[in-house]
């Protein structure tokens, strides 16, 4: 298999060498997700299962390899459908959970105690794969652990990750998304449409992408009625973000909704009251684990709070800003789905 940044095959044995043995003295650091499909189907579906691939709902077959992909490095040539694919990028998670794979890597924003893989809202995504390998946490890509999961393809950005591109082609061909010419953190209908031409799932990226869509028309239909500005703000333990409109933009834009300032930034309590919109979603990063504080907590025992013509209104609405504020699909279908909720009853 055709693997760029070789040095020659003896440096290569050697950096092998050395790294499987650094594997094999870190082997407790990789950890796996199972679908909870396959722990009920229990242990007699091992020898079913191993080595062979889920068979996509969109016809995702091998008689679509090879392909020639462009990456950021120039056209490359997939030989074979991958069945076991690692995600080096820490922040397209999400992108790729959407597509039906057997067996992905990925690399996590925070620690996985802190991920929301095991959430109700991500099981649908999660259920459909029969693993999902931890490789990297806190944004750092762990080469010890990619390499013990032996990937078919890596997946990277040429910004995220390039100062380790050249290990990542030395453990398997990796196609590197262009990074400099689309911002993946904002524009994910182009980041899971290169997912799906690389994954053979081109149907399944145009199927989420129209179903989003349809999803932002009817709800603008129904918010049609929703009269003043809205704010979104990002809670944290000791500050207050708000959300730009260029950020958020299918849930200003996209719903029809009027953002009280199109720019972004820490708000106090009196940053707020200036603001005084007519509407306040406070995107809680504590959903998970609500002993954490918020710096909400104490705003909401002041007067300049009560007197908020949002909170006297009754127009405040709670949603899990770790994912409304993410950057993928998941995310933001999350976020579009409260938001409509939330509104429409007015």
């Amino acid at each position: 298999m055709h693997k760029k940044g070789y040095k020659g095959w003896v440096m290569l044995t050697a950096l092998l060498s050395l790294i499987l043995l650094l594997a094999a003295c870190s082997s407790g650091e990789i950890k796996s997700v199972q679908s909870t499909n396959q722990t009920e189907q229990g242990t007699a579906n091992e020898g079913e299962n191993s080595g062979s691939s889920v068979e996509s709902t969109d016809n995702s077959s091998s008689d679509k390899y090879p392909r020639t992909v462009q990456t950021a490095r120039g056209d490359m040539v997939i030989e074979k459908q991958p069945t076991k694919i690692a995600l080096a990028h820490w922040g397209l998670s999400d992108d790729l959970l959407v597509f039906d794979l057997d067996s992905i890597a990925i690399t996590l924003p925070f620690t996985e105690g802190q991920s929301l893989l095991k959430s109700d809202l991500y099981k649908p995504y999660v259920e459909n794969k029969n693993t999902i390998n931890i490789v990297g946490e806190n944004t750092q890509v762990n080469l010890e652990a990619l390499l013990a999961y032996e990937p078919e393809l890596i997946i990277a950005g040429n910004e995220t990750n390039k100062d380790i591109l050249e290990q990542l082609d030395q453990i398997a061909p990796t196609v590197v998304l262009d990074e400099t010419k689309q911002d993946v953190f904002k524009e994910w209908r182009k980041v899971i449409t290169d997912l799906g031409d690389i994954l053979g799932q081109e149907e399944t990226a145009v199927q989420y992408i129209n179903d989003f869509d349809q999803k932002l028309t009817e709800g603008k239909n129904e918010l049609q009625s929703v009269e003043g500005n809205v704010a979104f703000l990002q809670v944290r333990e000791k500050q207050a973000y708000l959300q730009g409109s260029d950020y958020i933009t299918e849930y200003y834009e996209g719903l029809g909704l009027t953002p009280t300032s199109a720019e972004a930034g820490e708000l106090t309590l009196e940053g707020v009251a200036k603001l005084d919109p007519d509407y306040l979603f406070l995107g809680y990063f504590n959903m998970e684990d609500p002993s954490l504080s918020a710096v909400t907590d104490e705003w909401e025992t002041s007067a300049v709070w009560k007197g908020l013509k949002a909170v006297k209104n009754g127009h405040v609405y709670k949603m899990n800003g770790q994912v409304a504020f993410g950057f993928g699909p998941v995310s933001k279908s999350y976020g579009v789905e409260t938001i409509i909720n939330s509104l429409k009853v007015q």
